[in-house]
């Protein structure tokens, strides 16, 4: 099987030629810039531009040479886009490695800190000094009374939506929609690897993004006609923008990606019931209305403790959950595979990123990774890897003993 092959038969629930592998195909799979520049190095690679993909997460560009040595079957659609020298300027890493960051996104110094900003001006996000990675500094609904018929105006003023990652800033409109059309028939061309159209619908998520954490979960609990005004108006945006999106793209890529955190270390951050209230209804949606714009399969990023909510979720139409939190609350791998393997995807579970991989040794991590791989290959219905983003103080040699679990796992 070459790589597309092998991630589509693996979510088909069908046995592949050999576990399908990601790492940075999404941007909930990389890796930081930090440590990436690090493994470059550990691998005696010869030197090239260490480029932020995520301005926000700080997550690096990986090259063909690491993907190909590390038997990597995915790719972001994002990735054709943005390759010319002018789409990037020169930064420096909080340690000091020289990088280069998206020209539309280059931070600005201020006393003690770098921001991004709005189009308007307004700082929207921040990293001190001392921090790896950027954090939201500004909530509209939070701030300001809300104004839900201006959803989109919002979303110019928040860091999780107006910062773009490639393809970066599109023209609005039909010349918008044929770059993206190009893009994507131009990625097929160039790769066997299975390609993920990132989209986002998020939900849960958005609320927060605009309200803060504790202002939307307040509404959902003590304002409920405000908060459906509120997702039923959201939703329609994300319904007009997935038609645009999978029109220009749709027959060009094999998995659409949602985003939305429903859960925390000790279980959902809503009850199912709230869950099934809010959220399931919009979840279906527009899951259903994806899977009739092209042929593609549906996966939600989902962090946290949620196996209460993964009835649902399927219910819904689910076919994969990433990044499969094996530290949390519920989420023993083997459970989630006896309970959920025949319908659900585990797009994850793979290594342990919160305490293995940055604090055990190479041994440890190569033999949890193995440990991880008996419980959640056979059968299909897996693709492995880790659990979330390699962050900036994993040990070079913790990343090398992951994928080499995975190549003598792999034969």
């Amino acid at each position: 099987m070459n790589s597309r092959e092998r991630v589509l038969a693996s979510l088909n629930h069908t046995t592949p030629d050999r576990v399908p592998v990601d790492c940075s195909g999404h941007r909930s799979s990389g890796m930081a810039a930090i440590a990436y520049a690090k493994l470059r190095k550990h691998l005696g690679l010869p030197p090239k531009p260490i480029r932020v993909y995520d301005p926000v997460q700080q997550l690096a560009v990986l090259d063909e040479d690491v993907l190909d040595l590390f038997g990597i079957d995915t790719i972001e659609l994002g990735r054709v886009f943005a390759r010319e020298p002018q789409h990037w300027a020169d930064w420096q890493l909080p340690d000091g490695t020289p990088c280069q960051m998206p020209a539309w996104a280059l931070p600005e110094r201020e006393p003690g800190r770098w921001v991004i900003k709005s189009r308007t001006g307004r700082v929207i996000a921040q990293m001190p000094d001392g921090a790896l990675y950027f954090e939201q500094t500004y909530y509209p609904f939070f701030d300001d009374p809300p104004h839900h018929e201006a959803i989109a105006d919002a979303f110019a003023e928040c860091m999780w939506t107006a910062i773009h990652s490639p393809p970066g800033p599109i023209v609005a409109g039909e010349a918008g929609r044929q770059a993206l059309a190009a893009g994507a028939r131009k990625l097929r061309a160039e790769t066997s690897r299975a390609i993920i159209g990132l989209f986002g619908g998020n939900l849960l998520e958005c609320g927060q993004f605009l309200y803060r954490n504790d202002g939307f979960l307040e509404l959902l609990a003590g304002e409920p006609d405000q908060a459906h005004d509120f997702l039923n108006r959201l939703v329609e945006m994300h319904l007009r923008n997935l038609e645009t999106f999978l029109g220009a793209v749709g027959s060009n890529i094999d998995v659409i990606l949602f985003g939305d955190d429903l859960g925390m270390q000790t279980g959902p951050q809503i009850s199912p019931s709230m869950y099934r209230e809010f959220f399931k209804p919009h979840h279906a949606r527009m899951w259903q209305r994806a899977k009739q714009l092209a042929p593609v399969k549906v996966m939600l990023h989902c962090c946290g403790g949620v196996r209460e909510l993964l009835p649902d979720l399927i219910d819904a139409g689910l076919d994969a959950i990433n990044p499969v939190q094996i530290t949390c609350h519920g989420m023993d791998a083997a459970g989630l595979k006896r309970d959920f393997g025949r319908d659900l995807t585990f797009w994850g579970g793979g290594c342990d990123t919160r305490d293995i991989l940055p604090n055990a040794t190479p041994a440890v991590v190569h033999d949890h990774v193995r440990q991880q791989l008996e419980i959640l290959a056979p059968g299909g219905g897996f693709v492995f890897q880790q659990v979330h983003n390699i962050m900036a103080n994993i040990p070079p040699a913790n990343i090398v003993a992951m994928f080499e679990a995975i190549r003598e796992f792999r034969g």
